[in-house]
């Protein structure tokens, strides 16, 4: 049954789960459904009108998203070239977030966390400040406003200031609110309020993880996996915890961390709403992440309603069918007579973002070239054997 996200949002609050775990395909919705669920427990209505309200109402939901990393960025040093800076974007958040963090000392927390994942010779630098926050009154508390990173020589020298990746940005970022997270559940599953070190978490009761690091190897993305999943084992609290992602080695390896029983499949209908599918065991033995993709295609090719994003998925289809069969390159699967126009067409229309060469929706004989790509794969035999264990 179709939704919109809102429909869909209302159903995970209205879930006496404690872990929801939630996959979709990239450029699904799951960033939007983040917002969505946000609005539901902290609506824009509140935010405007009264701010004790936004207090109580913000303190209920910690969330991740794409959005949580806009609130960091670059000062580059455009004059010197030396001190690049990541800083934070000062909202009631972040004045929040990191004013805690600070106060309790977890400093030193996010720095293993981020090394774990990257460099451990990568360090990030905290400056501290003291920064007015709104908290149903003027305070002034110390809180730390932005980070510098450097690599430690051993002999207490570093080599300057550095700009890090992007992918290394977004692990630092990711460091920061696991350390919180980790904080969260610690403070929490002390029974007794008058015993905990802080009272910033009593009216918490959702926490919303959208794609965390999409930019990790394999081996790091499991081993996040496995963090995240002995952390919210470890939460003896009322917390719940909505987690989504892109990524079917994360979904598997969470979802067995966490010992789930069932997971959701996210999807778009041509329709622009939405479908929550309810699937039961890991993505290996349940919706069987090429056979999902496999199916989509072929019903877009049934009901002639093929567009853009199909040739993506069909590449994508092609590229782990490439690797399970032992292939150096996708496109050695492609048939011969047609190898050179389907390699152009399936690399044109993923990777093609220039407005002057957008097409409302590909050329009849492109419609048919997915067809003949798609069923091109059903000379390996693999599909039928899958299928009939699915």
């Amino acid at each position: 049954m179709s939704q919109s996200l809102t429909e869909i949002a209302q159903i995970l609050k209205d879930s006496d789960k404690k872990v929801q775990l939630i996959y979709a395909f990239n450029g699904t919705g799951k960033t939007r459904l983040s917002k969505e669920f946000k609005e539901l427990i902290v609506p824009k209505i509140i935010e405007v009108n009264n701010e004790e309200q936004v207090e109580l109402a913000r303190k209920k939901i910690l969330y991740y998203n794409a959005f949580t990393e806009d609130l960091f960025y670059w000062d580059n040093d455009l004059e010197g070239d030396t001190e690049p800076k990541l800083k934070i974007q000062p909202n009631t958040y972040t004045h929040w977030l990191i004013a805690l963090l600070s106060d309790l000392g977890e400093d030193g927390n996010i720095i293993k966390h981020f090394q774990r994942y990257t460099n451990d010779k990568l360090t990030p630098r905290f400056n501290e400040e003291y920064i007015t926050k709104k908290d149903g009154r003027d305070i002034t508390v110390k809180a730390f406003s932005e980070v510098t990173f450097s690599l430690e020589r051993g002999n207490n020298d570093h080599l300057g200031n550095l700009k890090i990746s992007k992918g290394e940005e977004s692990n630092f970022i990711w460091s920061v609110f696991y350390t919180l997270l980790d904080q969260v559940i610690s403070v929490l599953n002390v029974a007794e309020l008058t015993d905990r070190v802080t009272d910033e978490f009593n009216q918490l009761e959702y926490i919303f993880i959208d794609d965390p690091v999409s930019s990790l190897d394999e081996n790091h993305l499991i081993q996040l996996a496995v963090n995240l999943g002995c952390l919210i084992k470890s939460s003896e609290s009322n917390i719940k915890f909505i987690i989504s992602t892109h990524n079917p080695l994360f979904y598997n390896v969470l979802y067995n961390e966490i010992k789930a029983k069932s997971g959701y499949i996210l999807s778009r209908l041509d329709d622009g709403k939405f479908e929550l599918e309810t699937k039961y065991g890991d993505s290996n033995q349940s919706f069987s992440y090429h056979l999902h993709i496999k199916n989509l295609i072929d019903q877009a090719t049934k009901d002639n309603s093929v567009q853009r994003y199909h040739f993506a998925l069909l590449r994508n289809l092609y590229e782990k069918t490439a690797n399970f069969l032992g292939y150096n390159r996708w496109s050695d699967l492609l048939p011969g007579d047609k190898k050179a126009y389907a390699n152009r067409i399936m690399n044109f229309y993923p990777h093609n973002t220039l407005s002057n060469e957008e097409m409302a929706e590909p050329t009849t004989p492109e419609k048919a070239m997915v067809k003949l790509l798609l069923d091109n794969l059903n000379q390996y035999g693999y599909w039928q054997q899958e299928e009939q264990n699915g």
